[in-house]
């Protein structure tokens, strides 16, 4: 190493004569100047500063060796060049590495773009073999920095390709403007982790086409880019991080993914004989790479014409867009499904897997529990295996419409939600190819007769229960949660026994008929609603833990005959959550109407709610900043779905710690629909004389006017970021400095470049601070004080799911003074207090 650094400073003393390269190596305070460069040990690769193309600006760069025409594979300063030939490459004695314009001493580029790390012992900055430039502690083997964790537009073998969740590193690739410009172009690949992990590629931060997700042995829909004789694939999805790897069977091959300024994904190998570069393969090459290119349910297959057919069961949503070969409208179900004893699976061969973000999975399960699982839950409209290796393993669930669905030479086969009878039309030639017997005419008529006479008697049943019911009970519930309360009771209520004697579990693989509890049950699981089993209270009445004869655990939320929220609010809360299914959203499992009583009964949550984490002094350690990111994120898409993804626009307007509630493995369920609102398909807004919700998570808007929408939640989320980071409450929040509430204290520490001051000690050892510091932001764009200015849950996930510049938020609500609104119809201690007002 010492003849080496001799020869690199007798190399510089010589710049004047051009012939000098370095090999390998540079120690700190040496230097590398344009018209020089570092080359590997093996001669493959070569640092220096170069123009591309046509462009008289200087970059560094790293480039292949020998070869013509120069191959760039990495640029350090891509958005900063220099525009004459004094550029300096050096290694500081932190660790940094400098690109220097020394016409003007100005640092054009540093590997360390934060705060100056301590100094390093010997550091040295080397050029690997695999094209890798790394800074390293002389002697040691672990790196400070890699060039490999900043990829551009080409991926080279043993480069990870995907993020790190402990850091928050995130490996993705961005085109070239141009080929005279490597600044980022419109064009980025990345991991995208929500769901199950899949590459998206977005234009203009749009996205464009879909890779994924992994099935074992390569991405989803490239069937023909598996491991060979040339190079090996393996995908690593840990607690740890999350990427996608090649690596090269033989050494002496020369290959690379280059992703073009057009924003085609292309492996190109090097022909030695030619001294060319062959296309070997290319990531989109058709024209239903193209993401939704069918929109929902819809199928594409590049070699039929038109390209965009519907899935079998499925009909056109918009027939005339369809005619015109616009196909974004996607696909509707010929028949509404009535689960669980009306619906099927149909399995789909050889198609790519639907877009996973939304998706949920197990890689433990077997294609057997797989479809109990599906079978169980009447939101999920598919699944399919995760590894389609040997006899398949894992599970992929869906619970949203199916997009992006492609015919493919080959993959794992996708078991999709279908009603029974166009399961039964669709598998019966007779129905399909040939006319029908009479005979069989006859047989089929003859039975559709005896199932129509059943439902009409089942229908009267129906009828005479609901009347003796009212009667009994005198309880009335009006509107038409009464038809999601009663389900199929009825029939069974009339030949069996009374209600109030029996305890009715009706098959839970229907989410949306819910089960009715008898009393006794209750009180037995309950142990009589003992004082050791009330988990907390709220404006509803008690809540206690419960546990039923099947040793499931339950939650019994109990009103209270003294509670200012009523019947009003439970029919509300029924009438919601039993038509909401989301994995952030809590699951009500069935309800107890009997006599005075009236008790709703959900899943039971062990971890109880957030604010019995971030707010306690002993169990707030216990919620590491991963854990906490984790909840944001499931916040923010149980918001998302309330808000646009699930069949009718809700307001929760109640949104706060207390309601969001923590399953075993901390993930988070919105829980307390009792003061939920339905939006009209058009409706954005609405006006009312009682304003409900808790103090401290109202926004302004709603406060002062009673005007209330999708941004009250909005605010309410915003809040919960803040709190959630900072782990201390927003009412009744003080700081020895100022007297601002929690709003103000972040939005001043933001403007002050202090922001991340805000943390919770407990996390400041563990967190990430890029990931902080980001949630911080958007929580502040979040709680500005006109609603115009708020952003959209949806955007909202975007900007989390990105690393792009955020606006800059302006001034909070309630910004004076620490200031909150004195209303006697809002919560004290937390606890909402409200009227329901009609809706």
């Amino acid at each position: 190493m010492e003849v080496v650094h001799y020869l690199l400073i007798f190399g510089l003393l010589m710049s004047d004569l051009g012939i000098y390269r370095a090999q390998d190596s540079i120690a700190a305070d040496q230097a590398i100047r344009d018209g020089h460069t570092l080359v590997s040990a093996d001669e493959m690769y070569e640092l220096g500063f170069f123009s591309p193309g046509k462009s008289m600006n200087r970059y560094l760069g790293i480039w292949y060796n020998n070869k013509s025409p120069q191959t760039v594979v990495w640029v350090a300063n891509r958005e900063t060049p220099i525009t004459d030939l004094s550029g300096v490459f050096k290694v500081d004695t932190n660790g940094s590495l400098l690109v220097i314009a020394s016409s003007n001493n100005t640092i054009i580029w540093s590997s360390n773009p934060g705060p100056v790390s301590p100094t390093t012992i010997n550091p040295v900055a080397q050029l690997l073999s695999s094209g890798n430039l790394v800074v390293r502690t002389t002697g040691q083997e672990n790196f400070i920095w890699q060039s490999f964790d900043y990829p551009g537009d080409t991926f080279l073998p043993g480069m990870k390709f995907g993020k790190d969740l402990v850091s928050g590193l995130d490996r993705r690739w961005s085109s070239w403007k141009s080929l005279d410009d490597p600044s980022p172009g419109p064009y980025i690949l990345f991991m995208n982790i929500n769901g199950f992990p899949q590459l998206f590629e977005e234009q203009d931060s749009v996205p464009l086409s879909r890779f994924g997700p992994w099935n074992g042995v390569t991405f989803d829909g490239m069937p023909r880019h598996i491991s060979n004789a040339l190079f090996t694939h393996n995908f690593v999805f840990n607690d740890k991080e999350v990427y996608y790897v090649y690596t090269l069977v033989n050494s002496s091959v020369v290959t690379r993914v280059y992703f073009s300024p057009d924003g085609d994904v292309l492996r190109l190998n090097w022909i030695e004989r030619t001294q060319m570069w062959f296309l070997y393969w290319k990531g989109n090459s058709d024209m239903c790479i193209r993401f939704g290119q069918c929109g929902s349910y819809g199928r594409c297959d590049a070699k039929k014409s038109p390209l965009c057919s519907c899935m079998e069961g499925f009909e056109p949503r918009n027939p005339d867009e369809w005619s015109a070969s616009q196909w974004s409208s996607g696909c509707r179900r010929r028949t509404t499904l009535s689960c669980p004893d009306g619906d099927g699976f149909r399995v789909f061969k050889n198609v790519n897997m639907p877009d996973t973000r939304g998706a949920w999975f197990n890689r433990s399960m077997t294609l057997g529990e797989c479809e109990t699982a599906c079978k169980q839950n009447c939101s999920c409209t598919a699944y399919a295996n995760i590894d389609i290796r040997m006899n398949g393993s894992g599970c992929l669930l869906w619970f949203e419409d199916l997009m992006d669905v492609r015919t493919v030479d080959e993959s794992r086969d996708l078991y999709v939600r279908i009603a029974v009878s166009d399961l039964t039309i669709q598998s019966i030639p007779e129905f399909t190819s040939r006319p029908v017997s009479s005979k069989k005419r006859q047989t089929i008529t003859w039975v559709v007769s005896i199932l129509s006479s059943l439902v009409i008697v089942i229908l009267i049943l129906a009828i005479m229960y609901g009347w003796r019911k009212k009667k009994r009970s005198q309880v009335k519930i009006p509107g038409n949660s009464v038809i999601v309360l009663f389900g199929l009771l009825p029939f069974v209520d009339v030949l069996v026994k009374p209600i109030d004697e029996e305890y009715i579990m009706e098959s839970q693989d229907d989410d949306t008929e819910l089960t009715s509890f008898s009393l006794s049950v209750i009180s037995k699981s309950t142990n009589d609603f003992a004082n050791d089993k009330k988990l907390g209270q709220g404006g509803f009445g008690p809540v206690y833990k419960g546990v039923l004869d099947d040793r499931r655990e339950i939650a019994v939320k109990r009103l209270s005959k003294t509670s200012r929220q009523g019947l009003g609010e439970f029919k509300n809360e029924v009438e919601f959550i039993a038509k909401l299914q989301h994995r952030n959203l809590v699951k009500l499992l069935g309800y107890c109407i009997q006599g005075d009583e009236n008790m709703l009964i959900y899943e039971y949550m062990p971890n109880k709610s957030l604010d019995s984490f971030i707010f306690d002094k002993i169990k707030s350690p216990i919620l590491g900043w991963s854990d906490r990111f984790n909840i944001i994120h499931g916040i923010a898409r149980g918001l998302l779905y309330l808000h646009q993804d699930s069949r009718f626009k809700i307001v929760h307007r109640d949104l706060k710690t207390s309601n969001v509630l923590l399953d075993v493995d901390m993930n988070p369920k919105i829980s307390d629909f009792g003061l939920a609102r339905m939006f009209r398909e058009h409706e954005n807004e609405a006006n009312t004389n009682n304003v409900v919700g808790t103090l401290g998570y109202l926004a302004p808007e709603y406060v002062v006017d009673g005007t209330f929408s999708e941004k009250s939640d909005v605010f309410s989320f915003g809040v919960l970021v803040l709190e959630i980071v900072s782990g201390k409450k927003n009412k009744g929040f003080s700081h020895e400095n100022d007297s601002d509430n929690l709003l103000a204290h972040a939005w001043r520490l933001f403007e002050e470049d202090m922001a991340l001051e805000l943390r919770d000690p407990h996390i400041r050892e563990s967190c990430v601070a890029s990931e902080v510091f980001r949630s911080i932001h958007i929580g502040l764009l979040c709680v500005q004080h006109f609603a115009k200015d708020r952003p959209t849950m949806s955007s909202v996930i975007l900007m989390f799911d990105k690393e792009g510049a955020l606006p800059q938020p302006k001034q909070p609500a309630f910004f004076a003074k620490g200031s909150l609104p004195q209303l006697s119809l809002a919560s004290v201690n937390d606890i909402t207090m409200t009227t329901l007002e009609p809706r």
